[in-house]
């Protein structure tokens, strides 16, 4: 009798947990809303609501509103929140060390597509600081849910106070020095933005030289971001553990995420409101306009996973939730099939070149187009295929061994 335990393998169809699918197919697609603007605009105009070529006017106030509430931060932070229960679910007990080292190769292969992704398609790549924060938190997947919990909130209230007081200090800066970074965050010469749109409308060669520029730029501020995304990714480790993703936490759990989500829509909403009204005036924005989102995204982000798992956990919208969790299944394709959408739409030399030309209105029907797309074709792939395609070549990297894509 042959006494070994079975190789690590990814988990079968009918072990998966429809409601973690559904939260991260939901997150999958609002990442495209927030991410739309990066695509078809020189990063400073994504950022700055006030500046051309997708400047918000009254016409636009909306289309930019509901993205920046509802969608902005929350999504990266609710994707951050899975990243961190797949990591336990991928490599479980620190002293497994064949799961183990199906995950460190996991990461270490992500880490190379992310740096593919990042510097030749699309500079604002998650997976690059996604596999170098997963590295980090695997030596902490053994740790108890309650201190995954607490280390993880800290860590992410510190890295929003340090965001809030990196900008706030900016009031108290020299004006060179403040005329400096608002130049190059906030509010490029009209000469700057016209260089870059050319860039991109450009061929291929001036695209993806720009791109690389601020691809290899955005490298130097991970040791800002990397610890909102470790933390967030312990707190979403801990809730995994506890079963909050599964739907086996307690009923008052999710009410209690969801009220307090609610009020943070709130209090996000009235932030967006005074920030408009400011003309979105730079020393604010750099600090007291961007603190709500930041700081309460996480209590939004657990509003979006509580109501979807008892959407799943009570069996209602059964249609709308297999086709989301057949996205979430898909998240690594669709996240890659959407820059390659994206870019084909707005680069030159290959694709149309409207970068610059398409208003917050317009990216908003090409959001919802490519969600439509990606909602339909997800579950289309999956009666027939057992995983995405980039799924299969990650895992199949990953695992060391051929694996079966097609279904039985």
């Amino acid at each position: 009798m042959n006494d070994a335990a079975p190789a690590p393998a990814p988990v079968a169809e009918g072990r998966r947990i429809k409601g973690l699918d559904v939260v991260r197919g939901f997150a999958l697609l609002g990442i495209l809303a927030v991410n739309a603007a990066y695509f078809a605009a020189p990063m400073q105009a994504a950022q700055n609501p006030a500046l051309a070529p997708i400047a918000v006017t009254p016409d636009t106030f909306g289309a930019w509103f509901g993205m920046h509430v509802f969608f902005e931060f929350k999504m990266m932070t609710l994707f951050s929140m899975l990243f961190g229960a797949s990591i336990f679910m991928i490599g479980g007990e620190r002293g497994d060390k064949e799961r183990g080292g199906v995950l460190r190769r996991r990461l270490f292969w992500l880490l190379l597509i992310g740096a593919a992704h990042g510097a030749l398609i699309w500079y604002g790549d998650i997976l690059f600081p996604y596999a170098i924060a997963g590295f980090i938190v695997l030596l902490a997947r053994s740790w108890r849910p309650a201190t995954l919990a607490i280390v993880g909130a800290i860590l992410v209230a510190l890295a929003a106070a340090l965001m809030a007081g990196i900008g706030a200090s900016l009031a108290f800066a020299p004006v060179e020095a403040q005329a400096e970074v608002r130049a190059e965050m906030w509010e490029p010469s009209a000469a700057e933005i016209a260089r870059i749109v050319a860039a991109y409308q450009g061929g291929l060669i001036s695209a993806t030289s720009e791109n690389f520029a601020l691809w290899t730029g955005f490298l130097g501020y991970l040791v800002f971001i990397l610890p909102r995304i470790i933390g967030l990714m312990m707190i979403g480790m801990a809730l995994f553990k506890w079963g909050f993703f599964s739907g086996n936490a307690r009923l008052w759990v999710y009410v209690l995420a969801i009220v307090a989500g609610g009020l943070s829509l709130i209090a996000v909403a009235y932030q967006a409101e005074e920030n408009a009204t400011r003309g979105f005036e730079f020393l604010h924005m750099m600090g007291a306009g961007q603190l709500a989102n930041s700081a309460l995204s996480p209590f939004i982000a657990l509003l979006y996973a509580s109501v979807l798992v008892l959407v799943v956990k009570f069996g209602a919208l059964k249609m709308l939730t297999d086709a989301l969790a057949a996205v979430g299944r898909m998240a690594f394709t669709n996240y890659l099939t959407q820059s390659l959408i994206m870019t084909t739409i707005f680069y030159g030399g290959r694709g149309l070149g409207l970068y610059g030309e398409v208003d917050r209105v317009g990216l908003w029907a090409i959001v919802l187009a490519i969600w439509a797309l990606q909602l339909i074709w997800s579950p289309l792939w999956l009666s027939r295929f057992s995983m995405g395609p980039f799924e299969w070549a990650w895992r199949r990297l990953s695992y060391g061994r051929p694996l079966a894509m097609a279904r039985a």
